[in-house]
């Protein structure tokens, strides 16, 4: 609902950041063999905000949402089992399929190629940047303080972008109204993905990323009934079908 979605991006992160720098002063940091992870996670994140705020603008919720976090699930599925030797078998490859073609069926009448094109870099984004942080999780002692760590850092990558950028007048109006809505937000990107960094260290990338992305159902959902958008209920069908594979996934793990 934000007129200026990068910079309500950027002030959930910051939120985020903020917020767990008393936490890690307690239970500490994650070792020095965390850092180019967390490096290269931060840097991804600043393209996933920009990808993510012209996915919002150029398309419907009911639209971006399934794509991005559905399509992302789907390709760090991928990417666990080629790059980091998640093993997968025949069922959970079906399983993906099915994933993919719930969100092929997402892309057809009334969904605009930039739109498409924005909630795609978003998905390769979220893939990209989940599988640095699984990485450097099983890399790190604790999930935890990864996951805890990371925020403060992307919000440091984020905040010399918006600063580069000249926003920061943009970000100090909206915290007049919006800070709330900053600090709701950051807190539950922060424990949300933290339980993600957790989980990857006992399971394969792709079941966590896609019982993840299971939210995508209720992200269409919410689109068509609170958001009055135009489709949304054949997204929602789409959704379930999206949803479909994720069971399989389990089922058959």
């Amino acid at each position: 609902v934000s007129g200026d979605r990068w910079v309500a991006a950027w002030g959930q992160f910051l939120a985020g950041g903020l917020l767990v720098l008393p936490v890690l002063v307690v239970i500490g940091l994650p070792g020095t063999e965390a850092t180019p992870f967390l490096l290269g996670s931060s840097l991804v994140h600043v393209v996933y905000v920009t990808a993510l705020a012209r996915a919002y603008t150029h398309g419907d919720f009911s639209l971006s949402y399934p794509l991005a976090r559905g399509g992302g699930a789907m390709l760090a599925a991928l990417g666990g089992a080629l790059l980091l030797d998640d093993a997968l078998g025949s069922w959970q490859w079906a399983a993906i399929l099915v994933v993919g073609g719930g969100l092929i069926s997402l892309t057809g009448r009334g969904a605009s190629n930039r739109a498409i094109a924005w909630a795609s870099l978003t998905a390769l984004t979220i893939a990209t940047y989940t599988l640095i942080d699984a990485a450097g999780a099983r890399t790190s002692a604790s999930g935890v303080t990864y996951g805890l760590a990371l925020m403060p850092v992307s919000a440091l990558a984020i905040s010399v972008a918006g600063i580069a950028g000249g926003r920061v007048p943009d970000l100090v109006d909206s915290l007049r109204t919006q800070w709330w809505r900053y600090l709701l937000g950051g807190a539950a990107i922060t424990a949300a993905y933290t339980m993600v960094l957790v989980a990857v260290r006992l399971a394969p990338v792709g079941y966590v990323t896609m019982l993840r992305e299971s939210s995508v159902v209720l992200g269409a959902l919410l689109g068509w009934v609170l958001l009055h958008e135009r489709l949304g209920g054949r997204r929602v069908v789409s959704s379930l079908v999206v949803a479909a594979g994720l069971v399989l996934l389990i089922v058959a793990s």
